[in-house]
């Protein structure tokens, strides 16, 4: 069958896809940027990109109309723009009439439970583009899901990232809210079996797991899988956007992701029934057993997809190829060389920089930077990376984003997404046995150029000290 998988590059459509390769499907992948969307050697065959921004509706013409069926898996928890209700319904409505138009039998729509009376902006966005996608004249399938846990996901991010900072915890009182967490291998199983299946047609779905939790339990749970001990006290004086400000300082999270997830979690969000569960003849699994599974993958360093990725975690409002060729006029550049000495051994180097592995030279001061960051309401320097070894075009990198990774050619090329009077640059790249190491900056204004020459005396030698690091 051939499947259209929206949100291609997002934490669902990267784990989704290889399930749907494996299960011989053919996949058109939706993406917005052809640069960010890495392709498995071994799915090559299977796959077509194609890029698509549903907010443009002459790119849908991209759709090809002989497709089967196809998974609507784009969200804007966090956008950047107040009017982001308004962008959901105009991408459905434009989705809809695009798919209308096509061969295929079922769209599936992965959104949250919205059960309560009382939703919140974002919930009640996502019940408005089920309702969009619902008058489709294909058979229409909503899976809402409540909290997913799974490595890599922002909930299991948020989680892990106070469980380990924060001995003890005072809390807001919507903590004691109770939620029904489904681990992410479960949603993707409901995903897969809901595929082409009748029994699923033109109906919506609660889905969850065994367990219904308060936010303070999740913790508490979490605590005695990675046996800490840890205290929590809940007080009703926490307003929202202190809460959303007490999320963003002590997680990973952007402040807008933690002002939607403040707002969100105030509302219950528990399955009506679990029909789903004996249609599909699947039995997800508890909240124990999700987390012990997630942990594997972090220890393991196999986390196939992570939030902090997703572009919504950083400060990115284009598409990344804008900024693949790196300008000089105008611009301040720092150009530093040096032999290599053992080119693999080099190339793992930079291809291991940022996150826990550090930035080989003065840490503490790239540690710092990310600090002020937050402080003036950045990206800070929490998201590292997702996994250790692996780099790929897209990706979060502390406070950079990766823009072009290229082991074989030995060039990678970072893009900054800190707080910046300017835009900036950071270039590795091996050419005839040497490494040339690269920063660029392009100011706006008088406040550019000041930040320049205010940085420029700590660049000696904290780049000097990291190509040497980097070499040697």
């Amino acid at each position: 069958m051939k499947i259209l998988l929206t949100g291609a590059t997002g934490y669902i459509g990267k784990r989704l896809l290889p399930i749907l390769v494996g299960q011989g499907h053919e996949i058109i992948c939706c993406v917005r940027d052809k640069n960010r969307f890495y392709t498995p050697k071994e799915f090559e065959k299977n796959i077509e990109v194609i890029e698509v921004d549903f907010l443009k509706e002459e790119t849908l013409s991209a759709i090809p109309l002989d497709i089967d069926a196809a998974y609507y898996l784009i969200h804007s928890m966090s956008s950047s723009s107040d009017n982001y209700d308004e962008l959901e319904s105009t991408s459905a409505n434009n989705f809809v009439q695009r798919i209308n138009q096509t061969n295929a039998k079922q769209v599936i729509y992965l959104t949250g439970i919205v059960n309560d009376k009382s939703l919140s902006k974002h919930l009640s966005s996502r019940k408005n583009v089920e309702d969009i996608l619902s008058s489709g004249t294909y058979a229409m399938t909503a899976l809402r899901a409540g909290i997913i846990v799974g490595s890599g996901s922002a909930s299991f991010e948020i989680i892990r990232d106070l469980v380990n900072k924060l001995p003890i915890m005072i809390t807001p009182k919507w903590l004691n809210t109770k939620c029904q967490p489904i681990a992410i291998a479960d949603v993707l199983d409901f995903l897969s079996k809901s595929l082409l299946n009748p029994v699923t047609y033109n109906q919506n779905f609660d889905i969850g797991g065994p367990d219904i939790l308060t936010y303070k339990e999740m913790l508490l749970g979490f605590a005695k899988a990675k046996k800490l001990k840890r205290w929590i006290f809940t007080v009703p004086v926490m307003t929202p956007k202190l809460s959303s400000y007490w999320l963003y300082f002590v997680t990973s999270t952007s402040y807008k992701l933690a002002s939607a997830l403040v707002s969100s979690m105030k509302v219950e969000v528990i399955c009506r029934d679990h029909r789903i569960n004996e249609l599909l003849q699947l039995k997800p699994m508890t909240y124990e057993q999700a987390l012990s599974r997630a942990l594997i993958k972090v220890d393991e360093d196999k986390v196939a997809s992570s939030w902090k990725d997703s572009l919504v975690s950083g400060r990115f409002n284009t598409n990344m190829s804008e900024h693949l060729i790196i300008p000089e006029k105008d611009c301040f550049i720092d150009k530093r060389k040096m032999k290599i000495i053992d080119r693999e051994y080099t190339v793992n180097k930079i291809w291991s920089i940022g996150g826990d592995t550090g930035w080989y030279y003065g840490d503490w001061l790239w540690e710092l930077r990310g600090f002020i960051d937050k402080l003036y309401g950045g990206v800070g320097s929490r998201r590292g990376r997702t996994n250790k070894r692996e780099i790929h075009a897209g990706d979060a990198l502390d406070f950079w984003r990766v823009l072009y990774a290229n082991r074989e050619e030995g060039k990678l090329v970072l893009f900054a997404e800190m707080k910046l009077p300017g835009e900036a640059w950071l270039e590795f790249k091996i050419i005839d046995n040497t490494l040339i190491q690269t920063a660029t900056f392009k100011p706006k204004g008088f406040w550019g150029k000041l930040y320049w020459y205010s940085v420029f005396p700590f660049h000696g030698f904290i780049f000097n000290g990291m190509l040497n690091k980097l070499i040697k």
